[in-house]
């Protein structure tokens, strides 16, 4: 598998008050195109901190994140939006779905954003929620489903426009096991039928195991890369 993104020398510190904190110290990763790939680690290692930074939200003190040799970070601000919101997908362990549109028009509102056309845009969000097994959910508000299944329409929403990469931040961590196995395998379908990249960091033992392979950041440092399958 080819590279699609590119970390060199990732760099990343914070001010506490008088003291720094340097939670990312020296960080090289290659993201290969249509993996799984995990990260994992302690808490406090880095690895939320290092997921925003190849998501694009958060800049690095210094180092390069290259998106198909494109230097995000050489980007200003709007022009580092555009990318994220027409390139890059994302989950995290709360749906942060908008209480006021049903399931299709959360789905749908990224592409919306990127341009695309209502119409479209509602059709698209309309196929990816049957093929997650949420046809019958499409006009349910978010206060009208599941745990499990609002997880699965912000995964549905961070495929609306066919990102290059799809990062998710402990997808699974708010859900009972039940809810999370059903996550894993939506997770595992798109990637083995559609190819989808997903840099996914989490504590699940078993999501960990569906991965290709399995990054462990320790101190603000990758420790090991592991390759699982």
């Amino acid at each position: 598998m080819s590279n699609i993104m590119t970390a060199r020398e990732i760099r990343k510190t914070f001010e506490t008050g008088k003291n720094q904190l340097n939670v990312l110290k020296s960080v090289n990763l290659e993201v290969k195109k249509g993996e799984l790939l995990m990260i994992v680690g302690p808490s406090g290692a880095g690895k939320s901190t290092l997921l925003a930074i190849l998501g694009g939200l958060s800049r690095p003190g210094s180092g390069r994140v290259l998106l198909n040799d494109e230097d995000m970070y050489t980007l200003n601000d709007e022009k580092l939006a555009m990318l994220r919101s027409k390139r890059l997908g994302f989950v995290f362990q709360f749906h942060h779905l908008l209480p006021e549109f049903n399931a299709m028009e959360n789905v749908a509102m990224p592409a919306m954003i990127a341009g695309i056309n209502k119409k479209d845009a509602l059709e698209k969000a309309k196929k990816l929620l049957i093929t997650i097994g949420l046809g019958g959910r499409l006009t349910h508000k978010p206060n009208e489903l599941s745990g499990g299944e609002q997880q699965r329409v912000a995964i549905a929403r961070s495929l609306i426009n066919d990102p290059d990469i799809v990062f998710a931040d402990e997808p699974t961590g708010n859900l009972d096991k039940a809810n999370a196995e059903i996550i894993h395998k939506v997770i595992l379908d798109f990637n083995r039928s559609f190819g989808h990249t997903f840099v996914i960091v989490t504590h699940n033992e078993h999501l960990t195991s569906i991965g290709n392979r399995i990054v462990l950041i320790e101190d603000g440092n990758i420790s090991s890369i592991k390759s699982v399958r």
